[in-house]
Formats: structure tokens, C-alpha cells, sequence
């Protein structure tokens, strides 16, 4: 069994910056592929980032080249650094360890983009 918890989400104004952390426990840490998803009202969770656990990314094309996933596998953290934030960021984000099906989920951490 695999804890996450999620933080550093907040209320940020249009353009402004946030990093979401989220701690995992256990001892397999590093051989997990992380993910960071989020859920706006009325619509589906969707695919953030991913990272895999020799340090290869992926993004979405919603937020290529403001989103940044890292991870620092002494610490079993996971990290999404959030740049150039925009209204439609708005939404719950939730961190996902993937090993075997079916993965693991943290209680998510709300993020709110607005003037």
C-alpha cells in the first residue's frame, strides 16, 4: 500500500506561478512512474504529466512548455512546477503512483487561477 499526499495548491492570479509536492511512502519509490492528473468542475480527470522512473516526461499540450514534473526519489517526492498559470488551470489535482494496475491516488490538492 502506497500513501500520497498532495500540496501546495492555492489561489494564484492569471500569470503567476505555484509547485504542487507530493510525498509518497514506501520503499519502492523510484520505481514508480508519477503522475500528476487533474479535474476541473463537470469534466473528466485528464493526464497532467507523467514521469517515469528513469526520469523521462511527458505533458499534455495544454501545458507544454509551463509545466515542469521532476522528482527527487530520496525524498519520495514528486513535484509539478506550474508557470504562466491560466483560468482554465483551474481545477483538483491529483498525483498517481503507477507500478501495477491499479496504481494509487492522493486526495488531490485544489488549484485556483483567477483575478
Amino acid at each position: 500500500q502506497v500513501q500520497l499526499v498532495e500540496s501546495g495548491g492555492g489561489l494564484v492570479q492569471p500569470g503567476g506561478s505555484l509547485r504542487l509536492s507530493c510525498a509518497a511512502s514506501g520503499s519502492l519509490f523510484r520505481l514508480y512512474v508519477m503522475g500528476w492528473y487533474r479535474q476541473a468542475p463537470g469534466k473528466q480527470r485528464e493526464l497532467v504529466a507523467i514521469i517515469t522512473s528513469g526520469g523521462s516526461t511527458n505533458y499534455a499540450d495544454s501545458v507544454k512548455g509551463r509545466f515542469t514534473i521532476s522528482r527527487d526519489n530520496a525524498k519520495n517526492t514528486v513535484f509539478l512546477q506550474m508557470n504562466s498559470l491560466e483560468p482554465e488551470d483551474t481545477a483538483v489535482y491529483y498525483c498517481n503512483a503507477f507500478l501495477i494496475p491499479p496504481g494509487y491516488w492522493g486526495q488531490g490538492t485544489q488549484v485556483t487561477v483567477s483575478s
